[in-house]
């Protein structure tokens, strides 16, 4: 074999390499995106519970705190916000963040209503909410997680020029802005349960449908001063 011929295999050989590695590169990178897209759906599915558990929250107290007009209106307008199509994961967590406090407003004033507190229809929608609200801590915790791997690819060498080849561009963490630096979350005194990973949420439906006491039945009078 003359040097010509193996200097040529010695080449060939080392483009053999470098496709071979830049294949398993993009297919790691794509097999990230892919994860990190997944889990973003998660997280989109807890939302949507928790905007429809809120909806039928705020249907509830109409029937007992109708008169108590502005802090309705302001999870109302909240909840369409948050409820918006198109927004980035960071979009997202802003307008869940402005959610949790209008809702925590709303909680605010049922604590001055003993009949509504006491409605089962209410106290089990606490209960639904306050699961979902874990189920999205522990959603977004894996969500992140898979960011960080994919965007720690795309930003280092020599990944980065595979991804640079094809596109394969960050992802947004989904986080609060500003001082708010957790999940949006909501208390209710009920932070003792055990939290299910993201994949554990079976998708079972949520109370629905007219709320007892909601808008149809006759608000008792509000307590007096």
């Amino acid at each position: 074999m003359g040097t010509g011929t193996v200097v040529i295999v010695v080449i060939v050989v080392l483009l053999v390499a470098v496709v071979g590695w830049a294949i398993g590169v993009y297919n790691g990178l794509v097999r990230l995106r892919n994860l990190v897209q997944e889990a973003w759906r998660q997280i989109d599915v807890e939302l949507t519970r928790r905007h429809d558990l809120i909806g039928n929250l705020v249907e509830t107290v109409k029937g007992y705190a109708a008169h108590e007009r502005g802090t309705l209106e302001d999870v109302i307008q909240a909840r369409a916000a948050a409820m918006a199509p198109g927004q980035s994961p960071a979009q997202q967590a802003e307008s869940e963040n402005f959610l949790s406090q209008a809702l925590g407003r709303l909680i605010a004033v049922a604590e001055a209503y003993p009949d509504l507190k006491a409605n089962e229809n209410f106290m089990a929608l606490q209960d639904e909410l306050t699961s979902t609200e874990d189920r999205i801590a522990s959603a977004r915790r894996y969500y992140n997680a898979t960011v960080r791997d994919l965007n720690t690819k795309v930003e280092t060498v020599p990944s980065n020029i595979i991804a640079g080849m094809f596109s394969i561009g960050r992802a947004e963490y989904f986080e609060a802005v500003g001082e708010q630096r957790e999940a949006p979350r909501v208390d209710f005194g009920q932070r003792d349960a055990v939290i299910p990973p993201p994949s554990g949420y079976s998708g079972g439906a949520g109370p629905g449908g007219t709320a007892p006491g909601g808008p149809g039945a006759t608000p008792p009078a509000p307590p007096t001063a």
